[in-house]
C-alpha cells in the first residue's frame, strides 16, 4: 500500500521506552516511521514540527490532562487516536469513546493486532477524503439550515458557526447526510463508517451515535435527529439538499 511521507507517521504517547522501540521494529517492515513522546508537552512539540497520520495515546502518559489532550487530538486537530492502556477496562474504554478515541486496546495489545487497527482506522480517514460525495456528486449538503462540507470535514449552525466533531462524529454524520429518510441498520452503520473488514464491534456505533446526537442537540438542533427505529435500526430524519 503506497503513502506519502506524512500517512505513514505515527505519533506514539507513552513513557514506556522499551515499548515504543519494540513497536517501531514491529511496524518498520509495513512502512510506518514512529516517532515517540513520553509526556504531553513533548506530544505538543512533536505535532507541531510534524505532519502525522495517526496517534496512539496511553492515557496513563498524561495523568489528569486526558480529557483535553484527546479533545486537542481528536476535536481541534482532527487526527484519528487510538487509545493504547492499562487503563482501558469498560469504563475507561467507553469513556475514551466518547471524548473522541476512534478505538482502545487494553495495553500490551499484540503488535499485530495494533497494526490491524491502524491500519483499519487510515483506510477509513482515506475513503471518507476520497469520496466526499458519492450520490450527489458534490461536497456541501444542507438540512435545517444546517451546512455540512463534505470535502473538508465541517458541519456549521444556520448562522455559520462551527461544530467541533471528531472524525468518527463526522463519518457517521456523513453516511446519514448520504441516505437521509433511510433506515440503516448497526451492519450497515459499521460498514459505511469503520470498513467491510473492520473488526469493529456494534457498541463502537452506538457511542458514536450518542455523540453526534449530544454535539448537535448542544449546538442548537431542537427535536430528534436521528431517530431509533426499534429492531431495525436508525434514521436522519430531516430532509437533505445538495
Amino acid at each position: 500500500m503506497g503513502m506519502t511521507a506524512s500517512h505513514s507517521r505515527l505519533l506514539i504517547v507513552d513513557k514506556d521506552t522499551g515499548l515504543l522501540a519494540s513497536l517501531a521494529d514491529e511496524f518498520a517492515p509495513y512502512g510506518f516511521v514512529i516517532d515517540a513522546a513520553q509526556s504531553a508537552g513533548q506530544m505538543r512539540d512533536r505535532l507541531a514540527g510534524q505532519d502525522y497520520a495517526l496517534v496512539i495515546l496511553d492515557i496513563m502518559s498524561v495523568p489528569g490532562e486526558a480529557p483535553a489532550v484527546l479533545r486537542d487530538l481528536a476535536i481541534e486537530r482532527r487526527l484519528p487516536v487510538i487509545v493504547h492502556s492499562a487503563a482501558c477496562v469498560d469504563g475507561e474504554r467507553i469513556a475514551a469513546l466518547e471524548m473522541g478515541a476512534e478505538d482502545c486496546l487494553c495495553k500490551p495489545a499484540n503488535p499485530r493486532e495494533l497494526l490491524a487497527r491502524i491500519r483499519t482506522t487510515l483506510r477509513s480517514r482515506a475513503r471518507m477524503a476520497a469520496q466526499p460525495d458519492r450520490a450527489a456528486g458534490r461536497a456541501v449538503a444542507s438540512f435545517e439550515g444546517w451546512r455540512v462540507d463534505l470535502t473538508t470535514g465541517q458541519l456549521f449552525t444556520p448562522i455559520g458557526a462551527p461544530v467541533a466533531l471528531s472524525d468518527g462524529e463526522f463519518q457517521l454524520l456523513r453516511v446519514f447526510i448520504q441516505h437521509p429518510r433511510k433506515v440503516l441498520d448497526r451492519g450497515q452503520l459499521l460498514d459505511q463508517v469503520y470498513g467491510s473488514t473492520s473488526d469493529h464491534f456494534d457498541r463502537s456505533i452506538d457511542v458514536q451515535l450518542c455523540r453526534l446526537r449530544r454535539k448537535l442537540s448542544a449546538s442548537g438542533l431542537k427535536g430528534p435527529v436521528i431517530r431509533t427505529i426499534r429492531n431495525e435500526g436508525y434514521m436522519f430524519v430531516h430532509p437533505v439538499t445538495h
